[in-house]
């Protein structure tokens, strides 16, 4: 399990090793690097879903890993508090940003409409700071919309021991 600690509260997740094995061990090398400590959710489109893993607040991008192989096909849905990988529209472009399903989001599963978008894990506690951040007050910045107008900052990302 991780604990991501933000400005607004604690979000607990449940990883799925065995149904998405390279995405997770990817996702937790970012995770022990502390790569996403001082992070922000980027990107926050109510109804849909809350995105971060790859910009500071002041909406500079962090250098990644190389990207990883498209684990969509696994069989887990993108339902409401699942976490996917986020991508370009090249299918195996996935490196560390992430997005947290606030509603079920059928057409981003494998097949619907490409390939999809890989979930690897699940919210275990914390699902309404979640959606508390799903509705916080949205504008552009930096070339880039749905920015939270006050950041969402990722304190820190750490495992949680069982």
């Amino acid at each position: 399990m991780v604990i991501f600690s933000t400005n607004m509260g604690d979000i607990t997740i449940e990883l799925f090793p065995e149904e998405a094995p390279v995405t997770v061990e990817n996702f937790l090398k970012y995770v022990d690097d502390g790569f996403f400590d001082g992070t922000i959710f980027h990107r926050v489109i109510p109804g849909f879903m809350i995105q971060g893993g790859g910009f500071t607040a002041d909406m500079a991008q962090k250098p990644t890993r190389e990207a990883i192989k498209n684990e969509a096909d696994n069989g887990l849905k993108n339902e409401r508090g699942t976490l996917s990988m986020a991508r370009t529209n090249v299918v195996d472009s996935a490196t560390s940003q992430f997005f947290l399903n606030v509603a079920d989001n059928a057409f981003l599963d494998h097949g619907s409409r490409d390939f999809g978008y890989a979930v690897f894990a699940k919210v275990v506690d914390g699902m309404d700071v979640a959606d508390q951040i799903a509705a916080v007050k949205t504008g552009n910045k930096g070339g880039h919309q749905d920015v939270p107008v006050e950041p969402v900052i990722i304190n820190s990302a750490r495992r949680k021991s069982e």
